[in-house]
Order: C-alpha cells, then sequence, then structure tokens
C-alpha cells in the first residue's frame, strides 16, 4: 500500500512539474491560448512539433507569442544554430552584415543546447524588446534585440519560409 501511494505521489509531482515547465514560456504571453501546431518534416523526416501560443495570430509582430518546439530526433546545437542562421540569411530583405550574423550565432548558441527526442525548446517573441528562449521549461538565454527576434521568428511564420505547410498550421488554418 505504501509502494502504490509512494508512486501515485510520484506521479503527481512528475505531473505537476512536466505541467509547469511547459507553461514556462507560455507564461511569458498574457491570456495566451493554442493558435495552431503542426509537423515539421523534411524528407520523410518529422524532426519537431510545434506550437504557436499567442491572443491572436502573429501577424505584424506586434504582440508577444510563443513558439514550442518538441524534438522528435536528436539535433546538435551546433546544427540547430547553423540552420537558423542560414534560414534567417534566406529570408532577409537585404544582406546582413557579418557582424551582425556573428552577434546573431553567439545570441543562438547561448539559447540552444543539443537536443533528444522529447525535449522541448520554447522561444517567446517580446514586442520592442527580444525574445526569451527555454530549454525544458528553463530559461536558457534572453536576447534583448528586436531585430534578431523578429528575424528569428521569420523562420517559421514569414510568407516565404521553407515550412509552408507548418506555417498555416501554426496560423490556425484548417487542414
Amino acid at each position: 500500500m505504501r509502494t502504490k501511494l509512494a508512486l501515485a505521489g510520484l506521479a503527481l509531482a512528475l505531473a505537476c512539474i512536466t505541467a509547469s515547465a511547459r507553461a514556462e514560456c507560455r507564461s511569458d504571453v498574457p491570456q495566451a491560448h493554442l493558435i495552431g501546431r503542426g509537423p515539421f518534416c523534411f524528407l520523410g523526416f518529422c524532426l519537431y512539433d510545434a506550437q504557436l501560443w499567442a491572443q491572436r495570430p502573429p501577424y505584424e509582430f506586434d504582440e508577444p507569442f510563443a513558439l514550442l518546439l518538441t524534438y522528435r530526433r536528436a539535433i546538435k546545437a551546433d546544427t540547430l544554430v547553423d540552420a537558423g542562421i542560414g534560414e534567417i540569411r534566406r529570408l532577409a530583405q537585404a544582406p546582413l552584415p557579418a557582424g551582425t550574423l556573428d552577434a546573431w550565432r553567439a545570441d543562438m548558441r547561448r539559447a540552444f543546447n543539443d537536443v533528444a527526442p522529447g525535449d522541448r525548446l520554447c522561444g517567446v517573441f517580446m514586442p520592442g524588446h527580444g525574445a526569451r528562449f527555454y530549454t525544458n521549461g528553463t530559461l536558457t538565454a534572453q536576447i534583448d534585440d528586436t531585430a534578431f527576434a523578429v528575424a528569428f521568428f521569420r523562420i517559421w511564420l514569414d510568407p516565404e519560409t521553407r515550412a509552408a505547410r507548418l506555417r498555416q498550421s501554426l496560423l490556425g488554418a484548417r487542414q
């Protein structure tokens, strides 16, 4: 009987911790609700599942929102950073100075860790301030650079994203 109670207590504690960690980044977004969700798959391999939390879809980057990615595969932090910088560069309306890209690369290295299946990375867009990044519910970086934050979240939300189907899902479009 004691063992069952101890296991039940442990299960409840883990559920509370997990729920708290999941809510952590969304708590930075007042009155957030799920706008949309979807998987990101490339060449038949699904890398992560994404969720967008906000008061309304972020069309103009004028309100806070949280983008939560739950990984299905292990990926090294350097790979995440390189892919992110590549997409930021591709989506830029004009060539970005090398110094800017170097600074943003360093910021992303502070924000991201290697991920394993089940790990959650969450970015919170804060208009006029920048972005906060969380790994499994723990704050890893706050980057006070609005230009970086807009460029980073455009990877998923820009009309020219490589993940057009995911973008539509995140913005709440019916499949």
